[in-house]
C-alpha cells in the first residue's frame, strides 16, 4: 500500500515530542505539508529541525481558548488535523483537586473540540478532510492512579463518535487512535521516577509496570512512538475513506474486547 498525501495540509497538536512529532513525521514522509505546534519557538524549531520534509511550525497553548484562536489564525484551513494534545500523570484520587479534573478538560478535550470546529467546517465544504482524536487505552481501561486522565480520554472518545456522525456522508472522516504505554520522553520519565522509588533499573521497572498496571496486554513491551504513528498515517490516507466514527487500538492488546 503506498500512501499519498501530497497537496495535503496537517496540522498535528502538541508535536514537538513523543507520539505527536512521530505522527508529524510520518504524514511528512508521506507527502503532508505538516504543521508543527507546540508552547515555545525553541520546542517547535528543534522539531522542525527533525522533519525530513515540508513542514512549518506555529506557537500557541493550545489549552485554551486564545491558543487555538492564534492557531486558527495562522493556519485558517486543515486537510488533517490530530489532535494529538494531552496531559497525563500518576495521582491519587482523593487530592485531584477542581482546578486539576479542570485543567485536564481544557487541554486534553477543549483543545480538539475548539479545533475541530473550525477546521471540520472547511473539510465538509470541500468534500474531504480526516479529523483523528490521540485517545488511549486508558479511555475504556481507567487507571486507578490515573482516574482524571482516564476519564478525559473517555470524553474523547464520545467527541469523536458525535462529530463522526455530525460529518456523515461528508467525505469528512473522524475516528480515535488509542495507543497503549508508549515509549515517549514523558513515559520514560514517569518509568524512572517509579523505579527510583522501587529501587530496580528502567527496564525492570517497564517489565513491572506492564505486569501490575496492564496485565491482560499482549504485546509484552512498550510500543515505539512510530509504531502508533503508523495508524495515524493510515487512518489519514485516501484508503482509509471507509473508517470512521471507529475506536482504532495500538494498545498491545491491553483491551479485553474482541470487537
Amino acid at each position: 500500500m503506498k500512501i499519498d498525501l501530497s497537496g495535503k495540509t496537517a496540522i498535528v497538536t502538541g508535536s514537538t515530542g513523543g507520539i505527536g512529532l512521530a505522527i508529524a513525521q510520518g504524514l511528512a514522509e508521506a507527502g503532508a505539508e505538516v504543521v508543527i505546534t507546540g508552547r515555545s519557538q525553541a520546542g517547535v524549531d528543534a522539531a522542525l529541525s527533525t522533519i525530513d520534509g515540508a513542514a512549518r511550525g506555529v506557537v500557541a497553548d493550545l489549552g485554551t481558548a486564545e491558543g487555538c484562536a492564534a492557531l486558527i489564525a495562522a493556519e485558517q484551513e486543515a486537510d488533517i488535523l490530530v489532535n494529538n494534545l494531552g496531559i497525563y500523570g500518576r495521582q491519587d484520587y482523593f487530592d485531584i483537586s477542581d482546578d486539576e479534573w479542570e485543567r485536564y478538560f481544557q487541554i486534553n478535550i477543549m483543545s480538539g473540540v475548539r479545533l475541530s470546529r473550525h477546521y471540520a467546517q472547511g473539510m465538509r465544504d470541500r468534500g474531504w478532510g480526516r479529523i483523528q482524536f490521540i485517545s488511549s487505552e486508558s479511555a475504556l481501561n481507567i487507571p486507578a492512579d490515573m482516574v482524571q486522565y482516564g476519564v478525559s480520554k473517555s470524553a474523547l472518545q464520545g467527541v469523536s463518535r458525535g462529530l463522526a456522525k455530525v460529518l456523515a456522508g461528508t467525505g469528512v472522516t473522524v475516528n480515535t487512535i488509542l495507543p497503549g504505554p508508549t515509549r515517549t520522553e514523558g513515559a520514560v520519565s514517569m518509568i524512572k521516577g517509579m523505579a527510583d522509588d522501587r529501587g530496580v533499573t528502567p527496564e525492570e521497572m517497564e517489565t513491572l509496570f506492564l505486569q501490575e498496571k496492564r496485565p491482560s496486554g499482549l504485546l509484552g513491551r512498550f510500543a515505539a512512538p512510530e509504531e502508533v504513528a503508523a495508524m495515524c498515517v493510515y487512518a489519514a490516507s485516501p484508503q482509509a475513506s471507509a473508517t470512521t466514527g471507529a475506536a482504532l487500538k495500538v494498545e498491545g492488546g491491553i483491551v479485553e474486547s474482541i470487537a
